[in-house]
């Protein structure tokens, strides 16, 4: 069976797309476009050069790496399938060589594979319970991380553009003591070492209410301040019986102890330090 020809001297068809105008056999090759226009650094997925001219493909470069030739069509030469070779990450011109010459080059870009943060340090390592400490944490892969101080965000986190470090500012704490913080970012997450430790806040005290009370004791009394939590009394250097402090931390309730009479100083020891009551308790 004898096959049909392209009669290339014929008047194509309003809107027809064939016969194709013949392709000078002797002119290099042309690319038009790479598909996909971007692969992994790691190579070895395929692509597609679109052109004309394509016959006879002798070498494809990708930034200068040599391409494998999976497979071209003949005799046409419109389409080249090849084998991207790895490369650094980047943009890199892709090349096609024929007995003709070589093309005009399209763009390839090389997409660097997605890292997963790491973290190095946090500083400061500890801060007040009530938060508002400024910190710093240096690592890599940074960039889009969110962060938890015991599973509480952060506010105000920023990266800095090599994605090395990120600022931001504590969230309270749930309790004096060391939390976990973790950076969270799209493509994994990461633990600071150490942790950050959150310290009790130091006792304010301004008022008792009643400031005196019998020597024999037993005056039930109210400490006004902040930072009363976990707080225990003494008056006069005897403790106090009795104590709790409200949720606030604000307000604390106890019994007076026996005492000489005269005033005493009423101290207020918490964990996070000694607050003294302005006036003391007067014994009478």
């Amino acid at each position: 069976m004898s096959t049909p020809m392209l009669n290339v001297g014929s008047q194509p068809a309003a809107n027809s797309l064939w016969p194709l105008p013949p392709f000078p056999p002797q002119s290099p090759p042309l690319l038009l476009a790479a598909v996909p226009i971007s692969g992994p650094t790691s190579g070895g997925n395929t692509v597609l050069l679109i052109g004309m001219g394509l016959s006879n493909v002798t070498n494809v470069s990708f930034g200068g790496s040599p391409a494998i030739v999976l497979s071209q069509d003949f005799p046409l030469g419109l389409v080249v399938a090849v084998s991207a070779p790895a490369h650094a990450p980047g943009t890199v011109p892709v090349t096609v060589t024929t007995s003709a010459g070589t093309s005009n080059a399209v763009n390839y870009t090389y997409q660097a594979p997605a890292l997963p943060p790491t973290a190095t340090s946090i500083v400061p390592t500890s801060g007040p319970v009530s938060g508002g400490t400024s910190f710093t944490i240096t690592g890599t892969n940074l960039t889009g991380a969110t962060v938890l101080f015991g599973g509480v965000p952060a506010t105000g986190v920023a990266v800095d553009p090599s994605g090395t470090s990120l600022t931001g500012v504590t969230p309270p704490g749930l309790a004096a003591g060391n939390v976990t913080v973790t950076i969270i970012t799209p493509n994994g997450t990461a633990n600071v070492p150490g942790g950050f430790t959150y310290t009790a806040l130091a006792p304010t005290a301004a008022t008792i209410t009643p400031n005196s009370g019998p020597a024999a004791g037993g005056t039930p009394f109210v400490i006004t301040g902040t930072g009363l939590t976990g707080g225990s009394v003494t008056i006069g250097g005897n403790a106090a019986t009795g104590v709790t402090v409200d949720p606030t931390g604000t307000l604390l309730f106890g019994t007076a102890p026996a005492g000489a009479v005269g005033n005493q100083p009423v101290v207020v020891t918490t964990p996070g330090g000694n607050a003294t009551v302005p006036g003391g308790f007067t014994y009478v």
